[in-house]
């Protein structure tokens, strides 16, 4: 089955370089852990062996560590922000303060060695920090093990225990985690709200836990025939548990996170998705949810074929749909979902948090940092496979995301995009940065360049920097060299500041033969205009006039209507006129019909003659 992104996209070996001075390096992490859980106390030992590769230029001296947990105690700085935010979130709000010492979560390293030895560390809060016994050089590995003590919070916030469906756990941000290197230093931001950033490696994970226990998350599962649990074939006996628990083995290569959730009440269901990966969906023992959660795998597959032909194929084996957390989030091979929802509902954060495995997980940027390219073009490509799946044929899939667009930069609120995602004013100004504005910035980008160009740079974008840790400027460079257009300015105005676009109509006149048309720049931030004219016996014409900044002309969008390319407008002229000379009055007139160009004041956009 062929897709093609919807309507006006419309109807119709960059991997080297990132964002320095220094070739592409990336740190990367092997990590062995051991896990003993109880289920009644929903309290875990664990064991980690973790070997550490510096492949920066850099010697370092010191390692940072997440421990996420930590932020379910009350005075935290995710329980006092949500406190002290103008709009918390009301899955927190004041929650946190009220956790009793068995309702808490935490991580309590216990012991900790490099090569052996111990070392010395620091806990703050989220963030551990460790004195090196010997530095790291460039090229060279250490070996760091950890044992720890942890707690899981009943405050659920993606992780947690007894979710109001009623999932025992969701284990997510749930073992000490290396923070991420890069070429702007060590990103060891403490758990405040959002976003993460993590280090490519493998996983090697073994999980004890009552034999009732069903597991679904991250990673192949090793040893099938000794858990069951709908796991082994049919062929296969299961194995007795020792001391009524089993032991899960799961290996996990090249990702940089490791999720996972467990309830005795687990319904597990496989179905064979494209490629030859096999899709699981685990989900409570619901005769309310059951019939949604069946009709929602071949719905996942024909999202994931989708995916594949619009952005590049999934790379892992393995995908796992699971009832748990909050509300949707993503994780390496597996999302974590409420279950308790409409089909289309239900699909939509599927097709979401699935679209994450691309955006993010593979393509994994800095989301603290640079938030809108995963939530913003999760969402770009999640409401274009939604609009083909579902069948709805909606000419703009993205009109909800200019709506909130559009509402933010006329508020006098704004934040431009490059604010850290803890740093935003306000949850909605998050949000609608995060994943509105952010796609818009690709939708937008199709206008500027073409769709056939939008769609071949995603392509190339996926295909050059899979594995790696892009930055906007890796992106846009890509599209750069797709289409041939100078667009830094595009990635400078709508990303680095709140400048926003609003062209108008200033004036049309006719005298007799010839109409004469001003067109002007009101706002600060320069586009490319497409104007739409229509002539009083019938006819059609577009008139593009290209950005001189861009060097370059689009591809015509719409073949099957004449297209006259103008004399390009300078940023710096506020007015631009030129002649239509084919003796055809003008009947009406628009900038930008396909509604593409997030222009704030579209009423002056529209010209009607009276």
């Amino acid at each position: 089955m062929k897709h093609i992104f919807s309507a006006l996209l419309f109807s119709i070996g960059f991997l080297g370089l990132a964002q320095n001075n220094h070739a592409y390096w990336q740190q990367e992490v092997d990590y062995k852990m051991n896990i003993e859980m109880d289920v009644k106390k929903f309290q875990y030992k664990g064991k980690q062996e973790l070997k550490y590769t510096n492949n920066s230029p850099d010697t370092l001296t010191k390692v940072y560590y997440h421990l996420y947990f930590n932020a379910f105690q009350p005075n935290s700085e995710m329980d006092v922000r949500s406190r002290t935010i103008a709009d918390p979130d009301g899955r927190v709000g004041d929650r946190i303060s009220k956790l009793t010492p068995s309702e808490i979560g935490y991580i309590k390293p216990t012991v900790f060695t490099q090569d052996g030895s111990p070392a010395k560390y620091e806990i703050v809060g989220t963030v551990m920090q460790v004195i090196l016994n010997k530095p790291i050089l460039p090229g060279t590995s250490t070996v760091f093990k950890m044992d720890w003590d942890a707690q899981v919070p009943l405050q659920i916030r993606r992780s947690g225990r007894n979710n109001e469906e009623g999932v025992a756990l969701t284990m997510t941000q749930w073992y000490p985690k290396l923070a991420e290197y890069d070429f702007e230093g060590w990103h060891a931001d403490p758990y405040i709200g959002r976003e993460f950033y993590g280090v490519w490696g493998d996983f090697d994970v073994t999980i004890t836990i009552d034999e009732k226990f069903t597991i679904g998350g991250t990673g192949y599962l090793q040893n099938p025939a000794e858990v069951g649990h709908g796991y082994q074939m049919s062929n296969q006996k299961t194995m007795k548990p020792v001391k009524g628990k089993y032991t899960w083995h799961f290996l996990a290569p090249d990702v940089h996170d490791f999720a996972w959730a467990a309830d005795p009440d687990f319904v597990h269901d496989t179905f064979d998705g494209p490629n030859g990966v096999k899709l699981h969906f685990f989900y409570k023992d619901d005769s309310e949810l059951a019939e949604n959660w069946k009709k929602l795998q071949p719905k996942t597959a024909e999202i994931m074929q989708f995916f594949n032909e619009n952005v590049g194929v999934y790379p892992y084996e393995q995908y796992s749909v699971i009832q748990g957390g909050d509300g949707g989030m993503e994780y390496a091979m597996c999302t974590m979902i409420t279950g308790k929802r409409e089909f289309e509902s239900l699909v939509g954060v599927t097709a979401h948090e699935l679209a994450h495995s691309w955006f993010q997980f593979v393509l994994a940027t800095n989301e603290s940092k640079h938030e809108w390219m995963d939530e913003g073009f999760t969402s770009f490509i999640s409401d274009e496979a939604m609009n083909a799946v579902m069948e709805k044929t909606n000419p703009n899939p993205h009109s909800g995301s200019y709506r909130g667009y559009m509402f933010m930069a006329t508020s006098g609120q704004e934040q431009p995009l490059t604010t850290h995602a803890d740093r935003y004013a306000t949850n909605r100004s998050y949000g609608i940065n995060a994943y509105s504005k952010g796609a818009v910035f690709l939708t937008q980008l199709g206008y500027v360049i073409g769709p056939e160009n939008l769609s071949k740079t995603l392509k190339r974008y996926y295909s050059d920097f899979k594995f790696k840790h892009p930055t906007p400027n890796d992106f846009i460079r890509t599209a750069e060299k797709i289409s041939g257009f100078e667009l830094d300015w595009y990635l400078m105005d709508f990303t680095q500041t709140t400048n926003t676009i609003d062209y108008g109509i200033k004036s049309v006149e006719n005298d007799g033969k010839n109409t004469k048309v001003t067109l002007e720049r009101i706002g600060l931030m320069p586009m490319p205009i497409d104007l739409y004219v229509s002539y009083e016996d019938g006819t059609q014409e577009l008139f593009y006039i290209p950005l001189r900044m861009m060097w370059g002309e689009k591809p015509n969008p719409f073949t099957e209507l004449n297209r006259t390319v103008l004399e390009n407008w300078a940023w710096a002229y506020p007015t631009y006129t030129f002649e239509i000379s084919n003796g055809k009055k003008v009947k009406n007139m628009m900038i930008d019909a396909t509604n593409r160009l997030a222009d704030i004041n579209p009423e002056n956009n529209i010209y009607e003659k009276k």
